[in-house]
C-alpha cells in the first residue's frame, strides 16, 4: 500500500469511531454509561468529566449508578446531571446518583433511528471525502506511472466499499437495538 492509501484508511477508520461514539451517545432506554461523557461537572472550578470524579456502574439494564470518590462533589454531580440535555432526573440517596432509564416510546425510538440515519450519512460523507482527498494526491504524485495510479485508486475505491459496507453493517445492529423493546 502506498501513502495515499494509508492515509485515507486511517481517516476512514476515525469516521468510524466517530461513528461509534455519537451512536454510544444514542439513549435506547438501555443505561449506557457512555451517555454521561459530554457532562462535565463544577469541580473546586475546573470542568471535570464524571468518569474522572466517581465510578460509574450499571447494576441493571435501565440504571447507572454513580458513586462519587469524594462524597462532597455528589451535589455538584447531580446539579450537572440536571443542567445537562440527557433528559433524565437523577435520584441522590446520600451515598450515589441513580439514573433511571425509562424505555422510550415507539415515537421517540423512530426519532432516535432517524438520528442514527444521519449519524451514518455523515460517515459516509466523511469516508467519501477521503477516498476523494486520495484520488486528487493519486493525480498529483508524479512518481506514479498511469498504471500504478490506476491500481491506488482501485485500492481507495475498494477501502471506500468496506468501510461504507462496515457504516451499513453499524446502522443495521444500532437500529435493530433502539428498536426492540
Amino acid at each position: 500500500m502506498s501513502i495515499h492509501t494509508d492515509n485515507a484508511e486511517e481517516r476512514m477508520m476515525k469516521s468510524i469511531d466517530s461513528l461509534e461514539y455519537n451512536f454510544g451517545r444514542v439513549r435506547t432506554g438501555r443505561a449506557n454509561p457512555h451517555i454521561l461523557d459530554s457532562v462535565k461537572v463544577d469541580y473546586y472550578g475546573v470542568p471535570t468529566p464524571i468518569t474522572q470524579l466517581a465510578g460509574v456502574k450499571v447494576p441493571e439494564a435501565s440504571m447507572l449508578v454513580i458513586e462519587p470518590w469524594d462524597k462532597s462533589s455528589l451535589n455538584n454531580i447531580e446539579k450537572a446531571i440536571r443542567q445537562s440535555d440527557l433528559g433524565i432526573t437523577p435520584s441522590n440517596d446520600g451515598h450515589s446518583i441513580r439514573l433511571p432509564f425509562p424505555q422510550p416510546t415507539e415515537e421517540r425510538r423512530r426519532e432516535l433511528v432517524r438520528d442514527c440515519k444521519q449519524y451514518a450519512e455523515e460517515c459516509r460523507i466523511s469516508i467519501r471525502n477521503a477516498r476523494k482527498d486520495a484520488n486528487r494526491a493519486i493525480d498529483r504524485d508524479e512518481e506514479l506511472s498511469e498504471d500504478q495510479q490506476n491500481a491506488e485508486k482501485k485500492r481507495v475505491q475498494n477501502l471506500t466499499d468496506q468501510y461504507v459496507k462496515e457504516v451499513d453493517e453499524r446502522l443495521k445492529a444500532k437500529t435493530e437495538e433502539v428498536m426492540s423493546i
